[in-house]
């Protein structure tokens, strides 16, 4: 394998990006710019298994299938064009009292259409059935 900086011959892999480098000084010279792991092969007809795991689920915990689901959305798409829903949300995001804000956010018609956006690509019939029977 060639070095990465100087293409020498290499014995040695970047341990964030396996990249191949000779030497202390090509490994600094690499490092100047952040490198990342590359993302695992995946093998045809493979599912991606999700990163993390909930630590408490309950009936009401939304499964990582339909979470990656918001990504297509284009109803929540077109939402997240808004500047104001984003600032929102980068609040909401960075906030010590959530439940406060989204309370406070849930009185503006932007946001609103926002969450109703996200709730329809989420909810299941059961989950819905078991919303409108606690109300």
């Amino acid at each position: 394998m060639s070095c990465i900086e100087c293409r020498k011959e290499s014995k040695y892999k970047c341990p964030n990006c396996r990249h191949p480098y000779c030497s202390v000084g090509c490994y600094k010279k690499h490092k100047v710019n952040p490198c990342f792991a590359p993302p695992p092969p995946q093998r045809e007809n493979e599912e991606i298994k999700p990163d993390i795991e909930y630590d408490y689920p309950t009936e009401d915990t939304v499964p990582f299938e339909k979470l990656k689901l918001l990504g297509q959305s284009k109803e929540v798409k077109q939402c997240l064009e808004n500047p104001h829903v984003r600032e929102l949300l980068e609040l909401l995001d960075r906030s010590s009292h959530p439940d406060t804000l989204i309370q406070e956010y849930m009185q503006e018609p932007i946001f609103t259409e926002f969450v109703d956006a996200c709730l329809n690509v989420v909810q299941t019939e059961d989950n819905l059935n078991h919303i409108t029977q606690n109300d």
